[in-house]
């Protein structure tokens, strides 16, 4: 299923990986049947990483954002991070406007955004942000061939999730995750499991009482409205392969909840989705790599099925307006 218009992508730091996986993808589309795709960044790095690569990449399909900044593999720049900044924003201008059908990101350093734009935090932020969305609306899901699941909790600290996680965030994200589960990926009546916050789902409170304070009345009214929400499930089991497939989809409590199971079963293929937003917006769910770019070792899956599930996305969004 592929969508009628072009895919955005985004060059992210030209010192990290994304310009190489980028052209690896491009040089791949018709073996692997890819949407195409434009590119919003740099010419210049994006040409200097096709001639490093051997991979020519159509002049045509580059949206200039940055001339200034060049392809400096492991070695990051302010130039580099504010063309990075730019290009976001340029593919999310795209895809508001209806001029592609949706927007794939490279991988960004965010603490160098940040030292040339103060209110960076983060790309999924970014897009809330540029879709006039409040932030929490914007949900992180991480996608791969054996697992989607959602952090409730993103970038903070540890010891500030309790704090953070309430009833009203709950019902809020997992509405989203319902609805989007539907129209992004065609589950009619998706199962939801959800994450307690403490050992043992709090053990009957003797290891914390959030589960029954917080989680559980979530997840009653939930079931009350029709979502098929289960928990609070202990985390050290909600991951296992007996446990797998009786869900479409886990809400984990805090980053690493969700993200350590996602990273160690699908790390070279696993998508970060975001929900709930206008746009279509999928990303590689990895790093940089400052420290193996430009030396041809980097893997392209997860880029190539980012962009395959933006795709998709796209095109089954149509198909339901």
């Amino acid at each position: 299923m592929l969508p009628n218009s072009p895919l955005a992508i985004t060059l992210g730091d030209p010192a990290g990986v994304g310009p190489e996986l980028i052209l690896e993808a491009w040089s791949r589309r018709d073996e692997l049947q890819l949407p195409s795709i434009v590119v919003c960044g740099s010419s210049i790095a994006l040409g200097e990483a096709a001639r490093r690569t051997g991979i020519a990449f159509p002049d045509e399909l580059v949206i200039d954002t940055a001339h200034g900044a060049g392809y400096t593999p492991g070695d990051p720049t302010r130039d580099g991070a504010q063309m990075a900044r730019d290009a976001l924003a340029a593919a999310v201008g795209l895809a508001r406007d209806g001029s592609v059908a949706g927007v794939v990101t490279a991988p960004v350093a965010k603490s160098a955004i940040h030292a040339v734009d103060q209110s960076f935090v983060g790309q999924t932020e970014f897009l809330a942000d540029a879709c006039n969305l409040p932030r929490e609306d914007a949900v992180m899901m991480l996608a791969g061939p054996s697992l989607r699941t959602v952090p409730m909790t993103v970038h903070c600290a540890l010891a500030d999730v309790p704090s953070r996680i309430t009833q009203e965030l709950i019902l809020s994200r997992t509405r989203i995750v319902a609805r989007s589960m539907h129209t992004d990926y065609g589950i009619a009546s998706p199962r939801i499991a959800i994450a307690g916050l403490n050992p043992h789902a709090g053990e009957d409170g003797r290891m914390g009482r959030e589960e029954i304070d917080t989680i559980a009345p979530a997840i009653a009214a939930l079931r009350a409205e029709g979502v098929d929400a289960t928990g609070p499930h202990p985390a050290d089991t909600l991951f296992a392969p007996h446990k797998r497939g009786s869900y479409d989809v886990a809400i984990a409590m805090y980053h690493d909840q969700a993200l350590v199971p996602l990273k160690t079963l699908d790390f070279d293929h696993g998508v970060n989705v975001t929900l709930g937003l206008p746009i279509v917006r999928t990303s590689p769910d990895h790093g940089t790599a400052f420290d193996i770019a430009g030396r041809g070792i980097a893997r392209a899956d997860a880029m190539i099925a980012a962009i395959r599930m933006a795709g998709e996305i796209a095109a089954r969004r149509a198909s339901l307006a």
